[in-house]
């Protein structure tokens, strides 16, 4: 775990922003039953965790997309961390939509994206990559060249990772499941005998 991933954890622990509780699981709205409930949108509300996140996104940026011309936020839950972003390293902002509104103009995305910009895509949270990963479709649809995605916080599923492959989109986060368990632990968030359960929920959440 190194430096970055151990203060993102210790400050979505210390708001709140993610919950672990083995005992009495949380429902995703799939159906499925987690000891972990993850909120980014919580840090907004909190200006030095905000500041820590948003100039430590710009920094995977500037490191593996130096060439990007706008910031994309995936809607809801990232547009403010994207506009943040963009706002830090002095880029133009778009966000994407989950679909096209239904009235008006009918846009997925928002915002000026002239054909062929390069994009570098904000996202809060990632799980499956499905929701993600639509978002980099539809800017790719749109005529951009999207070099990639930096996010806050990721489970780390195997199904994550072979979607991102199979997209050939790269993927940089903030901060990781095993690093949060980890500073969790460490911190007294939970106890020792809580590890294999949560270690046995990340390897198989959909069986847990």
């Amino acid at each position: 775990m190194n430096s970055i991933e151990k203060n993102i954890a210790r400050q979505l622990l210390a708001i709140k922003a993610i919950r672990l509780n083995v005992e009495n699981p949380f429902t995703w709205a799939s159906g499925w039953r987690s000891p972990i409930y993850c909120d980014n949108r919580k840090t907004l509300s909190y200006p030095q965790t905000r500041r820590i996140i948003y100039e430590n996104l710009a920094q995977i940026v500037r490191e593996n997309f130096a060439a990007a011309d706008v910031i994309a936020g995936v809607a809801t839950g990232a547009i403010a961390h994207g506009v943040l972003v963009a706002d830090y390293l002095q880029k133009p902002f778009v966000y994407v939509r989950a679909a096209p509104k239904s009235h008006g103009l009918e846009n997925r995305i928002e915002g000026e994206l002239p054909a062929g910009s390069r994009v570098a895509v904000i996202e809060d949270l990632i799980s499956t990559g499905g929701s993600s990963l639509a978002a980099v479709n539809a800017l790719r649809k749109a005529g951009a060249d999207v070099l990639g995605m930096a996010a806050i916080f990721t489970y780390g599923f195997d199904v994550a990772r072979r979607n991102f492959e199979k997209a050939d989109c790269l993927l940089y986060t903030l901060c990781n499941y095993p690093a949060l368990i980890t500073e969790a632990l460490a911190s007294n968030y939970i106890a020792a005998a809580d590890m294999d359960a949560l270690r046995q929920w990340r390897e198989k959440p959909e069986q847990w």
